[in-house]
């Protein structure tokens, strides 16, 4: 009784933010299930309102709202360059890649970004390219997914005292209910409910540090100069205001580049394109959603630096070796339980909607693109086992997250080196290069999985002087030549000029 006094509030809010999450998803059920176009892809009828809000709530996962804004904690304020190049590839992407494979997938019917690369190139390579991609999408959404979880059960234990293992059982299988139930139809839905809770609780948290010293002008004077240490033991001084000072440059550009990069790669991110209506919807996007983008990452990059001003020397001592936590112990020292409600109900919304996405984006990999691929099955059962794919992949991931291998940023800037290099090349091949070819395309997301995994395991661990070096640099490279070169290579294999012509539009327009 007396935790339920101490805490209602915030469990009120969570739990009508809950159901409204699994209301949008029960309501959507029958129409889901009515095909794989509409369980997919919502069957391409999606306001552009809509889909610019699941683009930035589903690319802004509690791994920026917790790790990355924690991390800012031992970076210092240099860590919001991060949120600065993420805001420009946001752009790019929206920019480069959004209008021409809306286009191109509409064209070629694709359902999925591995169906779009066996469809595009049309090669004895395309069925394993294919079914390759959805290897790397069930590959790298483990550690992104790992690192959600882990953030939401940090949280959930800071604020609440829920012990670490429900609070991992609960954000996975939650989000898992509503995403099985609805489909790509929940899952945009709610990206765009949580969008908007996501946009509001940045405000709100950078807020927080300012309330609680007193004001713009006390709280940096007070982070200007601190008798607080790093995780070696130094003093930071004046580090949290100075460039560079307590990280280096090249792993800000590392973070900043691997994570925001993903957006230019990654399927959670890209299958966006498919589900917009028309051309107007798809300029409204163009335009707002790196607003939404940069705006948060202003509110939130910073705010581990900021969060100094309330800690003692010896709190700050913990929280610089724990930096996922930093989010949660503010809220805490924070002691509001209104606002700390509503900055959870936004931070699990943060988690829920990345979460939902890799989800629906595993599933489909998993029996759209490679079960069926190795052996066809009626396509009114795509569904349903895509659906108890999902359930399986969730168990696996749980697993995972209750030991996982590393922080939350760094789980995260992996996973997203991982689509950057493996993806990036085939996908800007498809779209702009008719030279391309599937043979390229193949060895090139190859290389780009191969050399990031080594280049982090082998190289990156064992020499001190590449640790800052991120793996995505060398990878992205690599792949990137890779695709160019045998390209060259194999020009005897570029789809016929029919196709092609199909696949660049000539001649047609599209509302």
């Amino acid at each position: 009784m007396e935790y339920i006094v101490k805490n209602w509030i915030i469990l009120v809010l969570m739990i009508v933010y809950i159901s409204i999450c699994l209301g949008i998803g029960w309501f959507f059920k029958r129409q889901a299930s009515r095909g794989v176009k509409e369980y997919y892809i919502a069957k391409r009828n999606i306001p552009g309102w809509v889909v610019s809000l699941a683009f930035f709530s589903t690319f802004i996962s509690t791994n920026t709202y917790i790790g990355q804004a924690g991390t800012a904690f031992s970076a210092g304020l240099s860590w919001a360059w991060v949120g600065v190049i993420w805001t420009g590839f946001c752009m790019m992407t929206w920019l480069v890649l959004g209008p021409r494979m809306r286009n191109q997938t509409a064209y070629l019917s694709s359902v999925t970004i591995p169906d779009y690369f066996d469809f595009r190139y049309q090669s004895s390579f395309s069925k394993a390219l294919r079914i390759l991609s959805a290897f790397v999408i069930i590959f790298a959404t483990l550690w992104y997914m790992a690192g959600i979880a882990k953030g939401c059960a940090h949280l959930l234990k800071s604020i609440l005292d829920i012990p670490y293992f429900w609070g991992a059982f609960l954000v996975i299988f939650i989000t898992c209910a509503y995403t099985v139930w609805g489909g790509m139809y929940s899952v945009l839905w709610t990206d765009a409910v949580q969008g908007i809770m996501m946009f509001a609780v940045a405000i709100i948290m950078v807020l927080i540090p300012f309330i609680y010293v007193g004001g713009f002008g006390d709280l940096m004077t007070k982070i200007a100069m601190v008798e607080h240490v790093t995780k070696a033991g130094k003093p930071m001084g004046d580090g949290l205001v100075t460039f560079g000072a307590l990280v280096s440059f090249a792993y800000i550009l590392g973070i900043g580049f691997s994570v925001g990069m993903k957006q230019l790669a990654e399927p959670r991110c890209l299958i966006r394109f498919y589900s917009i209506d028309n051309a107007k919807s798809m300029k409204f996007a163009m335009i707002w959603t790196p607003i939404f983008l940069g705006i948060s990452m202003i509110c939130v990059m910073g705010l581990g630096a900021l969060v100094h001003g309330m800690t003692t020397n010896e709190e700050a001592a913990f929280l610089v070796k724990h930096t996922d936590q930093v989010v949660g112990w503010m809220l805490a020292k924070f002691g509001n339980p209104l606002i700390s409600g509503i900055c959870m109900a936004g931070l699990f919304a943060a988690g829920m909607s990345s979460l939902a996405s890799v989800m629906l984006i595993v599933g489909t990999a998993i029996i759209g693109d490679m079960w069926n691929v190795w052996k066809p099955m009626p396509k009114d059962k795509i569904v349903g086992r895509t659906k108890i794919s999902i359930w399986l992949y969730c168990i696996i991931v749980f697993l995972i997250t209750l030991k996982p291998p590393a922080g939350i940023v760094e789980l995260t800037a992996f996973a997203g080196a991982v689509f950057a290099a493996s993806f990036f090349p085939a996908i800007f091949g498809g779209l702009y290069l008719r030279w391309g070819t599937g043979h390229a395309a193949f060895w090139s997301m190859l290389i780009g999985i191969v050399s990031c995994t080594l280049y982090r395991e082998v190289f990156r661990v064992n020499i001190p002087a590449l640790k800052n070096i991120h793996e995505i640099f060398p990878a992205f490279i690599l792949a990137f030549v890779a695709y160019i070169v045998i390209s060259k290579m194999t020009q005897s294999k570029v789809p016929p000029k029919e196709h092609l012509a199909l696949v660049f539009g000539d001649g047609k327009t599209r509302s």
